[in-house]
């Protein structure tokens, strides 16, 4: 233990020395955060693509986590600097806090994200759904929003602990194996998650989010009143990336695969990943009024209650 905390006090004692600045990145482990794994990916393998546009004195790490929510408590937590997140989880910590705390800086990915049953036929039409268990990322993040509000929608009475229809928050990776034994009947999830259920656990594809916007690029405020040109600066090279994922698909899937095998442990096909990109817009475009009506979805089912003018979250500004 003394010599772990001799060696961190080393490390910083050298960095401080040498000008470093430590960037720190948040991100999960799925396709439609392609910016982020291909961050991460390249950081490992020593050429990083936003350490390459932010200069030698600036370092960046990355860190994982498996939804919004957790994410979010980590910048309010000062954990963490920037984050790859879903639109829900932004929108719930910026009016947590009054909209001191976040702001949006672009937008990254749309569309990837399915409402998969099981393939056994016991859901064929939404009236199927009474009684059945649907599995979502973490509670409150953008797909179990959207599982809520789409089955409403649908008639059934949905409460954040019950209902007609059980929304049962799951980790990715338990989704699959429970899905596969038949223990829930149907997931909200993104891909790669949506291609993992079609091909190893015998799932189908009931609704598909094209357009949904499904991956947004967030900063703390801290950062942006700290540091405001090293967050200009990583916003530009996320716009970058972002244009360079069009135009070289078969590199940025294979970087994409190799990030995402890292991360899970576990060796990512190139099919599972070409399935995955074939549903996925990456743009690093966003316009506020795309924002609306997840707005809307949120607090018909019960989240965002004290909702506050959304003005000052795409501002880009302190």
């Amino acid at each position: 233990m003394r010599l772990r905390i001799f060696l961190l006090l080393a490390f910083l004692t050298v960095s401080a020395r040498a000008g470093k600045t430590v960037l720190r990145v948040g991100f999960f482990p799925n396709v439609t955060h392609a910016q982020g794994v291909i961050g991460s990916q390249t950081t490992r393998n020593g050429r990083g693509w936003f350490e390459g546009r932010l200069g030698p004195e600036v370092t960046v790490q990355w860190f994982a986590f498996n939804a919004g929510p957790s994410a979010m408590e980590a910048i309010f937590a000062g954990s963490i600097d920037l984050t790859y997140v879903g639109p829900n989880p932004s929108l719930n910590a910026y009016i947590r806090s009054r909209g001191d705390e976040i702001r949006v800086l672009a937008g990254a990915a749309e569309g990837g994200a399915a409402l998969v049953v099981a393939g056994d036929g016991r859901i064929k039409e939404p009236a199927d759904f009474r009684g059945k268990k649907v599995a979502t990322p973490q509670f409150g993040n953008t797909q179990d929003v959207a599982a809520r509000a789409w089955l409403q929608k649908q008639g059934f009475k949905i409460s954040q602990m019950g209902g007609d229809v059980f929304v049962v928050p799951t980790a990715n990776p338990d989704q699959l194996a429970l899905l596969g034994a038949g223990k829930i009947d149907a997931v909200w999830t993104v891909e790669p998650w949506v291609s993992r259920l079609e091909q190893e656990a015998g799932g189908k594809v009931f609704l598909e989010q094209p357009d949904a916007v499904v991956t947004l690029l967030v900063s703390s405020v801290k950062l942006l009143k700290e540091r405001p040109e090293l967050a200009r600066r990583f916003a530009a090279a996320h716009g970058e990336l972002t244009v360079w994922l069009g135009t070289h698909e078969a590199e940025a899937r294979e970087l994409v695969r190799a990030g995402l095998s890292a991360e899970t442990h576990r060796e990512m096909s190139a099919v599972l990943i070409a399935s995955a990109w074939k549903r996925l817009h990456f743009t690093a475009v966003l316009k506020p009024g795309q924002i609306s009506g997840l707005v809307a979805d949120a607090q018909a089912v019960g989240f965002l209650r004290d909702a506050i003018p959304l003005d000052r979250m795409f501002s880009g500004q302190p």
